[in-house]
């Protein structure tokens, strides 16, 4: 191990310590089960997130992910429908990293709901191999995927690893996600990319009103008003956006958070410097999409920029992000959050 990463992980465990009021870490667990393509995660004996890739989806997601007290802070639908919760935006399962336009083929936006004759504007993301899965007081999951058109031809490798830690109120992720291009390849600037997290139903902003969402091929999807009072959520960004304001913004943290239960839950989005386009723009919806993307930056900016992303063949790009997932009494500080953002951008592998 180089001093590097010595000191980046000393680091991490300093900033756990100080941000869990010296918790003791959790043990992370780590199982696979290859016949249901499915990798599941437990923190203390506690179910964390299930990693899925099973051939009925259209991309790798981490599902059902859990808060330290248990709490589900990932919308149900649709693999696991809770009752009252929206049914808008079938693709957006979980934490998950598409996006809208590479090559012309849309990763984000394909899911069962589109019909056969409309699939071949979409591609998938298709997990051929579990590389590790490692368990301890740091679990290690990372596995190699091909971004793929209709005929599986391969446009993108993906290999992705993710580092879990957790403390009795804290999970935390790290997520490096490596994109090498197996022959020329355009992300072509658009609003729908790029990390992405459906967030439960009552982390959502409550609103009164419908709206409509169009993506880059003219569907139109109708997000219905609230009609309980189950939805309290609200966004903080590192700049002091709030609500609504975050979308377009750029930051190199947002957050999340609202009340869950008996406890205040925080899902906070870190960026890291190395990623491309830092600090990312926030595709940031009240209904409950919270995305980090930096290469959409034409909408984000009503065309006064435009951030297209090509790599030539054998070329990679890599894109780094910090998750946690916070409860307790109170919402996850600033200054907490400030020192992991510091020491995440310390962290260089």
């Amino acid at each position: 191990m180089n001093t590097i990463v010595k000191y980046a992980l000393l680091s991490l465990q300093c900033c756990i310590a100080f941000t869990a009021v010296a918790q003791k870490n959790a043990e992370i667990k780590v199982t696979r089960s290859a016949s249901e393509k499915k990798v599941t995660i437990y923190a203390d004996d506690k179910i964390f997130a299930s990693f899925l890739y099973p051939d009925t989806l259209e991309k790798p997601v981490l599902f059902d992910i859990h808060a330290a007290n248990g709490t589900i802070v990932t919308r149900g639908f649709p693999l696991n429908r809770q009752p009252g919760e929206p049914n808008d935006h079938p693709h957006h399962i979980g934490l998950w990293l598409t996006f809208e336009n590479v090559n012309g083929l849309d990763f984000w936006n394909n899911s069962f709901a589109i019909p056969a004759e409309k699939k071949h504007a979409y591609g998938w993301i298709k997990t051929d191999r579990i590389i590790e899965t490692t368990s301890g007081a740091k679990g290690i999951l990372s596995y190699h995927a091909n971004w793929v058109n209709q005929q599986n031809d391969v446009l993108l490798e993906e290999t992705t690893r993710f580092e879990i830690m957790g403390t009795a109120t804290q999970r935390i992720i790290n997520r490096v996600t490596t994109l090498k291009a197996n022959t020329d390849v355009l992300f072509t600037d658009a609003k729908d990319g790029l990390l992405g997290i459906r967030v439960a139903h009552a982390l959502q902003m409550p609103t009164d009103k419908d709206q409509e969402f169009t993506d880059d091929k003219g569907n139109v999807t109708v997000v219905k008003a609230g009609t309980d009072s189950i939805a309290k959520g609200n966004y903080l960004s590192s700049e002091g956006m709030l609500g609504d304001s975050v979308w377009s913004t750029r930051a190199r943290w947002c957050k999340m958070f609202g009340k869950m239960g008996k406890d205040s839950v925080s899902i906070v989005v870190i960026d890291h410097p190395k990623n491309p386009n830092y600090p990312t723009y926030w595709h940031a919806r009240g209904y409950g999409l919270f995305a980090a993307n930096p290469l959409g930056e034409k909408i984000f900016t009503n065309g006064s920029k435009v951030k297209n992303l090509s790599l030539k063949k054998g070329e990679s790009v890599t894109f780094r992000y910090r998750i946690i997932i916070d409860n307790g009494k109170h919402s996850m500080p600033v200054k907490a959050i400030n020192i992991q953002a510091d020491q995440f951008a310390r962290v260089t592998e």
